[in-house]
């Protein structure tokens, strides 16, 4: 089947439940993603990278989640080592970057992996139990690992770093649009009969009607956007991630001290809200594929939508959070030494050339800017000295040329 018929019964059933007929599409996004037993992500669990419909960063190898580790160590390092020391990685996924960085600091930064404690906020049933069954091993090793929500940490609870990588574009987003001068909420629908639609066609349907919650003009408000100024012609469209702002709030509301580390493909809020990107930037993708119809394969394909960091910076504030920084993956990656990796390839005993070159490609893959090298990655802090502060990042330093 080309779509999930349950996971669409479930939404149907969603929608005739409402008074009006219609839900939000951060609703519909949400049961499609994250419905616990039919949604994309509880029935691909384990279909990410290049069997699945898309790739990441630490698919490329262990590189990405051991350049993480030298960032972590140092973080450590400058809150004066804490015991524990707490990275939280929400959204995990395969678990790929937390045991490629827990293995790195075993190896290398012992005293740091003693003091770890990694917790795990994922939200997926199925996904969590994928983790724990690979993290076993490293479990039985001596790694401090433990599966929690965030209702289960407690307020200041929190002495480290909390991690996330490719996890806010994957949260529930409001889809807006301008109609006669006027900010209005797109809604979905269900088909208009209940026989079952030909595969490969729209399962639902949209409709436009009032904002669903003055959050929504606030938003813009936040991040300093008219938008229903001229400059925005009509039928413009597209996200607002309120989603992301109440993350933002549970992780200010959690750390008592330490860093928000976020890395995700996004804009500040001018190009996000660029005039130019009239349909905004919503992607499905199947199969290694995108376009931007979430109204097909309905449970068969992941959707995303581009991270507005301009709104993580300021609602950050206004938690507490203050931004250290804001990079570049491939500047990111750099810093904390990625380039030597490239250039040790050449001198490497016992490599051929044929495999030499194919991991130079890889890593390059991963500092191509216009592709993975192109993320952002955004350094918020809390509850830090001013000498703290003044020590700087690694990662935020300007990387060596040459």
């Amino acid at each position: 089947m080309e779509f999930n018929p349950v996971l669409c019964d479930r939404i149907r059933d969603r929608i005739a439940e409402s008074p009006e007929g219609r839900i939000t599409f951060a609703e519909y996004m949400d049961l499609v993603l994250y419905h616990p037993e039919s949604g994309y992500y509880a029935a691909h669990v384990g279909k990410i990278g290049g069997e699945g419909d898309f790739i990441t960063s630490p698919h490329l190898g262990a590189d990405f989640g051991e350049m993480l580790a030298v960032q972590f160590s140092e973080m450590w390092e400058i809150l004066g080592r804490p015991v524990p020391f707490q990275v939280v990685e929400m959204g995990a996924g395969q678990g790929l970057v937390a045991g490629d960085a827990i293995k790195y600091l075993h190896r290398y930064h012992r005293d740091c992996f003693a003091a770890l404690e990694y917790v795990i906020v994922e939200k997926s049933r199925a996904m969590r139990e994928l983790q724990q069954q690979r993290f076993a091993p490293l479990s039985r090793g001596g790694a401090n690992l433990r599966w929690c929500s965030w209702e289960e940490i407690g307020a200041d609870a929190l002495v480290g770093c909390v991690f996330s990588n490719e996890l806010v574009d994957a949260f529930p987003v409001h889809q807006i649009a301008i109609a006669d001068g006027e900010l209005r909420e797109i809604y979905a629908i269900a088909p208009p009969d209940d026989s079952s639609p030909a595969e490969g066609n729209d399962l639902f349907g949209e409709v436009t009607g009032e904002l669903s919650t003055p959050r929504l003009q606030e938003y813009f408000e936040l991040v300093g956007i008219d938008i229903t100024s001229p400059a925005y012609p009509e039928g413009y469209r597209t996200e607002v991630n309120l989603a992301a702002l109440d993350w933002m709030s549970e992780v200010a509301n959690k750390l008592q001290r330490g860093y928000v580390l976020t890395i995700d493909y996004g804009y500040p809020a001018h190009r996000y809200y660029s005039p130019q990107r009239y349909q905004g930037t919503l992607q499905c993708y199947r199969q290694h594929r995108h376009h931007n119809n979430p109204y097909v394969w309905v449970g068969q394909q992941d959707i995303t939508a581009h991270v507005d960091f301009t709104a993580l910076e300021r609602w950050g504030e206004s938690c507490g959070l203050e931004r250290l920084g804001f990079t570049q993956q491939a500047m990111f990656l750099m810093a904390l030494g990625w380039g030597d990796r490239i250039a040790a390839l050449s001198t490497r005993e016992g490599m051929d050339i044929a495999t030499a070159l194919q991991r130079r490609e890889v890593l390059h893959e991963a500092i191509d800017p216009r592709g993975l090298g192109g993320f952002g990655v955004l350094v918020q802090g809390k509850g830090l000295s001013e000498e703290e502060k003044g020590q700087g990042l690694k990662g935020l330093r300007i990387p060596p040329m040459g």
